[in-house]
Formats: structure tokens, C-alpha cells, sequence
């Protein structure tokens, strides 16, 4: 049976927000004093107060570790969650990130949302444990129950999660004035399995609605590639707009809009002195995989399920414990294989212009 498809791959990205704006990516690409002294500015003890808002601990998983070292890598689970009004959503898209701030690098690996796991903490009526899509986990037990999911999955640990719905994401980029993207073709979503939008080409400025669908258009031939050199082009867009001088005195207000759509156990002054770290560091890189697998049905009539393929999954698991080790240098971080090819060339995965646009096709 093939995949039915799905509409929302894309809010993960909203997550990544937070690293970027609430940490003060203000001065991101620019490390010269004047931005040292203008991240220092805006992110003030009133900014501090603002995130604080956000910070929600998860019950009996509060961090053990409250002091940030740069020289500590640690693991971040992102979720983007499907919430609207007042239920408790579905996680759509959940990304186990690894943030190595000494280095300035990240590992994103990326779990389809319909990936067969064990859900820890839900039994059957009978006590067996309970197996479902990955995505369940958090209606059914909100961020606890897909941390502690993911770590069964991965056999690693999650330190801190973040999560965002999609309200936050179109109301950040709105807040910031919205963005550049490279669509040179207009991008028609019309299939019949799909939620219809056309995204313009040509534009000088795309709002939060428009972007939104940048990330998530699915009817393009390159299928996962495209999406993942979509989501690449998207972050630089972002990043280079708030590394804007223009941009510094929105950050309260951005952090208002983050306040009332995103929840993670980051501590304000962890969130702080982690974007500190990170605009510091001499050459940031960002590494994505995904988790290969298959989908088919258990049974005839039954629900689609994605099945993690097992020698994947067993390399996955060993690249996240050589990313989580200090003790491993930059060079000598292994790499998802999607990047082993290209080890001879530097790696500038933030780069518009070495990533794919995802609109080379038109419907």
C-alpha cells in the first residue's frame, strides 16, 4: 500500500525559531562588538523576564544540569505540534537535534510522524506496552510521553525539549516583516490528498502564511530532498533577516509571540547564554537526517504505519553517541551519510546558495 500523504511536515522548523530569535540571533552572522553590544542590549534582564513565560519543565523530568557549559553538548527534542484552541494536538514533525555550542554545530534527525514505536508510559487494557505511531505520543501524553518515547527509540538521552504550534510560526515572521525566499516558480499545492495554496514566485517579501507553505509544499518531484533543501534555504532566510540591525528592538515583541505559542525546560538564562556561544563560534554548521524506513499496513483495513528501518536506526544511534561526546572534536564527528560524499568539501548547510530552492517544479 503506498503512504497516504500528509499536510504538515514543516512546523518543526517554527521550533528552530527559538534557537534563532529567542536567543538573540539579532547578531548572528555579525560577531563584530557592535553586535555583541546589541545583543547584550535587547536581551536584558526585561527580555529574560519575557522567556520566562515560556519555560515549563516537564514533572519529574526537571533538568538536572540548570548551568550552560559550551564545551557540554547536549540534546534537544523539537516538536511541532498540530494544537489548536485549547486541545492537546498531535506532534506533526519532531526533530531529535544534538546542539554542540563549542563547535557551533548541530545534528537534526528527523522521525516520520507515522513511525511505528513503543509509546512509553501507555499500556493495553491487558498491561502489554502499547505500540502506535510516534505522533500519538504526544496527544496521548503530551511532551513527557514523546521524550521519553524518542529515547526508547534512539536509546539516547533527551536533555531538553521545545515545542511550537503553528500560530507561532506565521505570527514571528509576520512580527519580523516577513522574509526572502528564492521561488523562481510559482509553487501550486493542488492535489487532491492536500490542503490548496499557491505560493507566488518573484516576490520581494513573503509573509508568514506564504512561508509557511514554502516549507511545507509537497508536489515537487524531489520528494524529501527538496523539502529538506526548502527547510535549509528557509532557515538562512530567517537568520539573515533577524541578523538585521532593523530588527534588534522586535525582540520583545517577538518574544510576546513566543511566549503564547512555545513551551521548552531551556531556563531563559540557558536560551541566553547558549545564542551567545552560538555567535561566537567561527563556523556554525547544520547536519539533517532522516530516519530511512518503509510504510505499509499490519493489516488490510488497518492504519498506515512507517517502520524504521533497523541498520539505519542502529547507525543513527551511534552517530547521535559520537555527537553527544565531548570528548569528539569537530573533525572527528561522523557524518549522516547524505554528507559523507561531499567530506572533501566544506560543509555550509546555512548557505542559500548551496541549497536546493525546491521550486524547480510547477504544478
Amino acid at each position: 500500500m503506498t503512504r497516504p500523504r500528509r499536510k504538515r511536515s514543516y512546523k518543526w522548523l517554527a521550533a528552530l525559531l527559538i534557537l534563532v530569535i529567542a536567543g538573540g540571533a539579532a547578531g548572528y552572522y555579525n560577531r563584530s562588538a557592535l553586535a555583541l553590544w546589541g545583543f547584550d542590549t535587547f536581551l536584558s534582564d526585561s527580555v529574560e523576564k519575557k522567556l520566562e513565560k515560556s519555560y515549563k519543565p516537564i514533572e519529574g523530568r526537571e533538568p538536572v544540569v540548570t548551568t550552560y557549559k559550551k564545551e557540554q553538548p547536549f540534546s534537544l527534542l523539537l516538536l511541532g505540534v498540530d494544537q489548536r484552541d485549547k486541545e492537546i494536538g498531535r506532534s506533526d514533525t519532531m526533530i531529535y537535534t544534538v546542539v554542540r555550542p563549542i563547535d557551533g554545530s548541530m545534528l537534526m534527525v528527523s522521525i516520520p510522524r507515522d513511525t511505528y514505536v513503543a509509546i512509553v508510559g501507555k499500556k493495553t487494557k491487558a498491561g502489554k506496552q502499547w505500540e502506535d505511531k510516534i505522533t500519538h505520543a504526544y496527544a496521548f501524553g503530551g511532551a513527557k510521553m514523546s521524550v521519553e518515547s524518542v529515547e526508547k527509540l534512539f536509546g539516547a538521552p533527551v536533555n531538553h525539549y521545545a515545542t511550537i504550534n503553528f500560530k507561532g510560526f506565521r505570527d514571528v515572521i509576520d512580527a519580523m516583516g516577513g522574509i526572502s525566499l528564492p521561488i523562481t516558480e510559482d509553487l501550486v499545492n493542488d492535489d487532491a490528498d492536500h490542503e490548496k495554496f499557491v505560493v507566488k514566485a518573484g516576490k520581494d517579501v513573503y509573509n508568514g502564511t506564504e512561508a509557511l507553505n514554502y516549507v511545507r509544499y509537497r508536489e515537487d518531484a524531489g520528494g524529501d530532498t527538496s523539502r529538506a533543501g526548502r527547510h535549509q534555504v528557509f532557515l538562512n532566510a530567517i537568520m539573515n533577516k533577524a541578523s538585521n540591525v532593523s530588527q534588534w528592538t522586535k525582540i520583545p515583541q517577538l518574544m510576546d509571540i513566543m511566549g503564547d505559542n512555545f513551551s521548552t525546560d531551556l531556563t531563559p538564562e540557558h536560551m541566553i547564554d547558549l545564542a551567545k556561544g552560538m555567535l561566537q563560534s567561527d563556523n556554525r554548521t547544520i547536519y539533517s537526517h532522516t530516519l530511512k524506513g518503509e510504510g505499509h499496513r499490519k493489516t488490510a483495513h488497518g492504519a498506515w504505519y512507517y517502520f524504521a528501518d533497523e541498520e539505519d536506526l542502529a547507525k543513527t544511534d551511534a552517530l547521535i553517541a559520537a555527537w553527544l561526546n565531548p570528548a569528539v572534536t569537530k573533525a572527528e564527528l561522523p557524518l549522516p551519510e547524505e554528507y559523507q560524499a561531499k567530506v572533501k568539501k566544506p560543509v555550509s548547510s546555512l548557505s542559500a546558495k548551496s541549497t536546493a530552492t525546491g521550486a524547480s517544479a510547477k504544478k
